[in-house]
């Protein structure tokens, strides 16, 4: 009995303190969505104080002046163009990986992960000039391509992990009933990848969504290719800053991401406890 009151005092305590980080983690949220129906004057004088009336009029305000349809659409070419070839490149380039024992595959793999440890700021600048030089700079396509080589390193760390697990006697079944090559990838391991996919989909999507330095480098300069989070910093300036109409844009820019993970959030679960259990 005194064990089993242990156990369930320091579940309790555990819930409590989880609870308790995530208002933490939830409370500039918070911020950005009670400042987004205040006045300037009210942001002004309190940024914490509940707005004494909502100023609905913010949001279609910054829906007409940043035309929200647009960078809408700007970033959603960007995003799916970044996820489709951080998918398609990363798992391919594990599952041959993990199949492939030898020396130099496993000095390879050691340098396709090895960039999630270099800061993006100490190669910004070679990314930019990179960039302009294969005419990748001012576009929605481009900005999509450059992802793949930033998120690929880890794309390949979780999917490598993943495939150690999977049978190779699936392979050898495939290719006894005439499936090589890319159709056995394809039709036989990547329809096993499904959850494990899906969490990278998720964290991707959080990321590239709501990113804003590499926007910043590549697109800042043309208003057509802008995307939401650099439309929000155009209400902050040198001399002038409209806080409430800063507050509103970044709301609206990172409501779709949170209305995505909110949705598929069960996937993350499931594909850690999937690659838990076959690693």
């Amino acid at each position: 009995m005194k064990t089993q009151s242990k156990a369930r005092a320091g579940r309790i305590v555990l819930e409590i303190v989880m609870v308790l980080l995530s208002l933490v983690f939830l409370y500039p949220l918070f911020l950005a969505i009670n400042n987004s129906f205040k006045s300037f004057g009210e942001v002004m004088t309190d940024v914490v104080a509940l707005p004494k009336q909502l100023v609905f009029e913010n949001y279609s305000y910054v829906w007409s002046f940043i035309n929200y349809p647009k960078l809408f659409l700007n970033n959603f070419i960007i995003t799916t163009v970044g996820l489709a070839g951080i998918i398609l490149v990363s798992s391919i380039a594990a599952y041959k990986l993990a199949r492939t024992k030898t020396r130099w595959s496993a000095l390879l793999y050691l340098v396709c992960i090895m960039p999630m440890l270099i800061p993006f700021q100490s190669i910004m600048l070679t990314v930019l000039q990179l960039a302009k030089d294969l005419n990748l700079s001012e576009s929605t396509w481009g900005l999509g391509i450059l992802y793949w080589g930033f998120g690929a390193p880890l794309a390949v760390f979780i999917y490598h992990g993943f495939v150690k697990g999977i049978p190779k006697e699936i392979d050898e079944s495939a290719t006894i009933d005439g499936a090589s090559g890319f159709k056995l990838f394809f039709l036989v391991i990547f329809p096993l990848l499904k959850s494990v996919t899906t969490t990278i989909i998720i964290i991707d999507v959080m990321w590239i969504w709501n990113d804003f330095l590499l926007p910043l480098l590549m697109v800042n300069g043309s208003p057509d290719t802008k995307t939401l989070t650099l439309a929000a910093y155009t209400f902050v300036g040198q001399y002038t800053s409209d806080w409430q109409y800063a507050m509103t844009a970044m709301v609206m820019a990172v409501l779709p991401s949170i209305v995505v993970f909110i949705f598929l959030q069960k996937y993350i679960v499931k594909g850690v406890v999937a690659g838990a259990v076959k690693g």
